[in-house]
């Protein structure tokens, strides 16, 4: 587990994290900077899909650790398969999930008996598959493979999934400063990889870019090379609890299914709680501790399943974006609850402001 690390806008220069923007007013004790200029209404709507027959289609989901069933990351691919079976008809779908400590040849194993069973397209779902699909594409060059979090497999039948998680994370570090009553908000890492990194870094430029003053809580529950910290909730509640003993009042998991660790020590604590990847107010299995659940940073993962899919059975994988981001609604913001729709304006401000580039969000720590 890394150190707490407390940050403040005068402790640390982390780049382009200065206020944003220069009309309307702030709101919240612990915001100091001008709220963004209120963006336009903007009548943009995902399209709806032309009708597309994927009968013929028998898809395959290797989750990562967790599995259907984690409220977060691997339920948002399931949701994205579950989509596609119903709007077009996918013909067959197969799951398997990987196990916390399993070896690179257990995944190998996985994606070749998905592809031996004639299931295409494979996908695989979070960055540690990346070593077996350079194993295992190039064997079955007819199969499509799609891999999320990860663009390092440059193999032809291979698409990358990835998203511009630091820019919803920015919008979530926003939320939290206008939600803060101590001035003073955590995040809480799964694994210390470059992928979370990602969360971590978006987080605090958001919170920085609205005040001056906030401080902010960093920890990892495991470092790179134990992927364990996305299935210990157990963990996730001890160190969310020791973030809460320090004074923090919001705190932003992107943890897996560590994260009902972490609302559990919001609710108890009385504290509030930002979501990853999916709307987790709306996920079952944190039904218990939702009311502490203000937001959530969609990381459409469900979005992207559903969409490549769809490219595989109109066989016009060019339709893809090459990273989902806010432009595309790659990333976005929950608003079940109701408890940012007071502050939406100056989300969606900011939002705009990153779309227009008049903001850039850096990608790392």
């Amino acid at each position: 587990m890394s150190g707490v690390l407390a940050l403040t806008a005068c402790a640390k220069d982390s780049g382009d994290n200065s206020a944003a923007g220069d009309g309307g007013e702030s709101s919240g004790e612990c915001v100091t900077a001008a709220a963004p200029p209120r963006a336009e209404a903007s009548s943009k709507e995902r399209e709806a899909p032309a009708d597309v027959d994927a009968s013929d289609l028998k898809v395959a989901l290797a989750f990562d650790v967790g599995g259907r069933g984690d409220a977060s990351f691997n339920d948002a691919a399931a949701a994205g398969v579950d989509k596609a079976v119903e709007d077009m008809g996918v013909g067959d779908t197969t799951e398997s999930t990987a196990a916390g400590t399993e070896s690179e040849d257990a995944k190998q194993q996985r994606l070749t008996q998905m592809a031996k069973e004639g299931y295409d397209p494979i996908i695989a779902v979070g960055f540690a598959y990346a070593d077996a699909l350079k194993a295992v594409a190039p064997k079955f060059p007819d199969t499509h493979f799609a891999i999320v979090d990860d663009d390092s497999v440059d193999e032809k039948n291979v698409t990358p999934l990835v998203f511009a998680e630091e820019q919803g994370s920015f919008l979530a570090g926003v939320a939290a400063v206008y939600k803060s009553d101590n001035c003073h908000v955590g995040f809480v890492g799964g694994v210390d990889t470059p992928l979370i990194q990602k969360f971590e870094a978006g987080f605090v430029q958001g919170a920085k870019a609205a005040s001056d003053n906030v401080t902010v809580e960093v920890d990892y529950l495991t470092p790179a090379g134990d992927i364990s910290g996305f299935n210990d909730p157990g963990k996730g509640n001890v160190v969310a609890k020791s973030q809460i003993d320090k004074g923090a009042d919001v705190l932003y998991h992107a943890a897996g299914a560590s994260g009902k660790g972490v609302f559990e020590a919001a609710k108890a604590g009385d504290a509030l709680a930002i979501g990853v990847d999916s709307d987790q107010y709306e996920q079952k299995t944190v039904s218990d501790v939702k009311d502490v659940i203000m937001t959530s940073m969609l990381k459409r993962v469900d979005v992207a399943v559903y969409d490549y899919i769809r490219a595989v059975a109109e066989d016009d994988l060019s339709s893809l974006p090459e990273r989902f981001d806010l432009s595309v609604d790659g990333v976005a913001y929950s608003t079940s609850g109701g408890q940012v729709d007071d502050i939406a304006d100056v989300l969606d401000g900011y939002k705009a402001q990153i779309v227009a580039g008049e903001i850039e969000v850096s990608p790392t720590p």
